[in-house]
């Protein structure tokens, strides 16, 4: 039996982001979670070191995912938290260049890269980039990410048909299948929304988001979403 992060869907697969607790992931696993993010940024309250990513990543059921999210980070910066972490898939969520998607992606990793509607790089890059999907939101925020801010999801609605669409900024247990309805994404990623304080996630919250998106199959009668949050065999160069 494949995992569910790798069986097509009748709704999103759900990234529950900026997890800094083991127990707490594993949490978001056991809700129905198809990846978790791991941020490597030093400016995030969320940032985590490898120990502690690692210590995270290990802990998840096989089906989960462990994505590492960076901001304009070097190739061997990644890299190094991909190996020490056993990170499935990266999230480039900067002004990183298509040649570093592609070399992250020649070394066998996952890549989903960061577009902002109203920001660099913009929806109309979204070709010279060799990923797996795309991360779309409003960057008006004073930090890379959604900053817990809604906007029109319906912007991105176009371009989730030509491209494996993932949609954040905003969502919450409230207004999620709202979103879905405006975007029809592949994906949402959720962070702030389903949080105690930075870091920390409320068990709840998080099942009551993921129970939402879980009743939106309605919305996708003629799509059949391919995941785009996949357990990657790493088969990293030395």
């Amino acid at each position: 039996m494949k995992p569910r992060s790798q069986l097509q869907r009748s709704y999103p697969q759900v990234k529950i982001c900026g997890l800094t607790r083991p127990d707490e992931a594993v949490r978001c696993a056991v809700a129905g979670a198809d990846a978790i993010g791991l941020v490597f940024f030093a400016k995030s309250p969320r940032n985590v070191s490898i120990k502690q990513a690692k210590t995270i990543a290990d802990a998840l059921p096989d089906e989960v995912a462990a994505v590492g999210v960076f901001v304009n980070a070097s190739f061997d910066f990644i890299l190094k938290r991909v190996k020490g972490c056993g990170l499935s898939m990266v999230q480039l969520h900067g002004r990183e260049s298509p040649a570093l998607a592609r070399r992250l992606k020649g070394e066998g990793v996952g890549v989903v890269k960061g577009l902002f509607v109203d920001g660099l790089p913009g929806l109309d890059e979204a070709r010279k980039y060799p990923v797996d999907g795309y991360l779309v939101e409003c960057a008006k925020g004073p930090l890379p990410g959604g900053n817990a801010m809604a906007w029109d999801w319906s912007a991105a609605k176009d371009f989730g048909y030509g491209f494996p669409l993932v949609l954040a900024g905003g969502l919450s247990p409230e207004n999620v299948t709202e979103a879905i309805s405006a975007a029809l994404p592949a994906a949402v990623d959720v962070s702030s929304s389903v949080e105690i304080e930075p870091g920390r996630k409320d068990p709840d919250r998080v099942a009551r988001l993921i129970a939402a998106v879980q009743r939106t199959s309605s919305l996708f009668p003629k799509k059949v979403l391919q995941p785009v949050f996949s357990l990657y065999p790493l088969t990293l160069h030395d």
